[in-house]
């Protein structure tokens, strides 16, 4: 229990508390509005400096780091494993955790005297794990000893401490808005007594899941988009670029370079020009041979027998002189047409020589050119090496590329499998462990019953059932819907963890409720749950403190049960600039 609560702050309101129900009771100036918040008392800064001194984190915007705060002390003296312990921590120095002596020799790890300070002390770090220790069993290295997504002393502890702050009073089932599933499940599972390890196995199913998620996201993004295809498909493709690959290697081995291949192509084509123009040549000739042909031909010697005629027809008897030199004439006449023939002839010869001879270069150049051809076709030069390298390099990439995207496929395939299978098996786990657990599961929903039905007629239920996503918690109570029946749930829900962390032999030994709690109950269900809350207590032995508005106590008062009782000597006002927790309004 909390014997204490105090501050070095002159202003402030020290607490003493005692054993089963404190009621720290604001009470409303008379010319409050109802807008008039009652918060300015101070009654639910109490929550955050039990939180303050239980290790919570302080933040540039906490409470303790305002400037008429900072440099104050806040303090408070409780029962830890067996023995008191006396705390004491400040917003300026956070990381120094006071532990004021008479130090308790019991507990798990010593703090170390801060010459600076003056007192021992433990960094936060160390406190929290202290604290896990002795109050829920916790192994002082818990992160290392139990892992991820194990069971921690702070949200452990913010169930028997919620703080409005957090909205720790909108479901039961989280003691903070931001709380995640896997950490609700986790907790209350530890609580109850249940193997919280399975909802921890759970939450890395869902990280597993959750990459497979990204994992796809990044491959339709990046260069592996084409992922979404089948495993079957891209099995195909692999096979198709994998043998395009082996066949381009293949001829890369059998590939011989030939230092003089481009001399050998000039050649070639050196050897292609002569061929034409050899082809050129001989139509030339074979044009002229046919042209002296005709000439040849057309070559006549004069006749003088016809001249004679000529001049008898016209009377005219030419001299024998004359008649001499017609055939002088004649001879040479005939002399020329013999000359030129013989020179035409020649000529033909000539020509027909020229075609013999390029006919034999031709078939010489022919040869050559078949030879070297036969050579460029059997050889390669070295930049076609190269570009069949550079090719063989391109499928390569290509054929890794989906090789990669078949990896991939493969994977994303059977890990889904493999998740969805793992799902499976913890389902049975959980089933199996809620069967041998039936005792402690049927215990905590009858205490939840027995709780709800003394404040409703008809009572409410509390189910705990498995689930292909892991424990799965609900609470029904008729007219859940309305605010009051809904804080009402969080009451019962709470004093039902309490008592069965209790039989699970963990010591939280107090549970506070902020007035949030009773925003839109009933007045006589109010006083029902102080009377629930003070029996229960006293029963199993914790403290219950509760701060609260005066105008929320109805005037019924409950057959031998009186809430003045309960209520705190020290009382929170608002009416005054003192009249608040800490004395002072900033």
């Amino acid at each position: 229990m909390i014997y204490r609560i105090y501050s070095d702050l002159p202003t402030f309101k020290n607490l003493e508390l005692h054993a089963g129900l404190n009621i720290l009771l604001s009470t409303k100036s008379p010319d409050a509005t109802d807008q008039h918040t009652r918060n300015r008392a101070g009654k639910s800064s109490l929550i955050e400096i039990i939180h303050l001194l239980t290790g919570a984190d302080v933040h540039k915007d906490s409470l303790f780091k305002v400037g008429e705060l900072v440099l104050q002390s806040f303090g408070m003296e409780f029962d830890l494993g067996g023995e008191r312990v006396t705390v004491e921590r400040s917003g300026f120095n956070p990381n120094d955790i006071k532990i004021i002596e008479p130090i308790p020799t019991h507990l798990p790890l010593q703090p170390k005297f801060n010459s600076d300070l003056g007192v021992s002390t433990f960094t936060n770090t160390q406190w929290k794990n202290v604290l896990g220790n002795l109050i829920f069993n916790l192994p002082l290295n818990s992160k290392k000893q139990l892992g991820i997504y194990a069971p921690t002393f702070r949200s452990l502890f913010a169930y028997f401490v919620r703080r409005e702050k957090s909205n720790a009073f909108i479901s039961a089932f989280s003691q903070s808005n931001e709380q995640k599933l896997w950490d609700q499940q986790v907790a209350i599972s530890y609580l109850i007594g249940l193997d919280w390890t399975i909802p921890q196995q759970w939450q890395n199913v869902r990280d597993k899941e959750n990459a497979l998620i990204q994992l796809r996201r990044a491959a339709k993004k990046g260069s592996l988009g084409r992922v979404i295809s089948t495993t079957a498909k891209l099995r195909t493709e692999l096979a198709v670029a994998e043998k395009k690959v082996q066949r381009l290697k293949d001829n890369l081995e059998s590939f011989q370079v030939l230092p003089e291949y481009r001399e050998l192509e000039q050649e070639a084509s050196r050897i292609v020009r002569q061929q034409s123009r050899l082809s050129n040549d001989d139509v030339i000739d074979n044009q002229l041979m046919d042209e002296l042909t005709q000439a040849i031909g057309g070559e006549t010697e004069p006749a003088l027998d016809k001249l004679e005629r000529l001049y008898t027809e016209v009377g005219i008897v030419l001299p024998d002189a004359v008649i001499r030199r017609f055939e002088d004439v004649q001879e040479f006449h005939k002399s020329v047409v013999q000359n030129r023939r013989s020179y035409l002839q020649g000529e033909i010869d000539s020509a027909r020589k020229r075609l013999e001879d390029r006919e034999q270069e031709r078939q010489l150049l022919s040869s050559r050119h078949t030879e070297i051809m036969e050579i460029l076709n059997s050889h390669g030069a070295l930049d076609q090496y190269n570009q069949l390298n550079s090719e063989l390099s391109r499928l390569e990439g290509e054929a890794e590329t989906i090789r990669q995207q078949f990896a991939l496929a493969e994977r994303l395939e059977s890990q889904k499998a493999e998740l969805d299978a793992e799902r499976s098996q913890l389902l049975l786990r959980l089933q199996q462990d809620y069967k041998e657990q039936n005792e402690l599961l049927t215990e905590a929903i009858v205490t939840f019953e027995e709780i709800s039905a003394a404040l409703y007629e008809k009572p409410g239920s509390l189910t705990i059932a498995p689930s292909r996503n892991g424990p799965k918690f609900d609470i029904n109570i008729q007219g859940a819907s309305s605010t009051g029946i809904s804080s009402m749930q969080i009451f019962c829900f709470d004093m039902m963890l309490m008592q069965m962390s209790k039989k699970s032999n963990l010591n939280p030994n107090f549970l506070v409720h902020d007035s949030r709690i009773f925003d839109g109950v009933d007045g006589r269900q109010v006083i029902k749950a102080l009377e629930i809350g003070a029996e229960l207590s006293k029963k199993h032995g914790f403290q219950y403190i509760v701060t609260m508005n005066s105008d929320d106590l109805s005037e019924e008062i409950s057959s031998g049960f009186s809430v003045d009782d309960y209520i705190l000597p020290i009382e929170l006002t608002d009416a005054t600039e003192d009249g608040g927790l800490f004395g002072i309004r900033f």
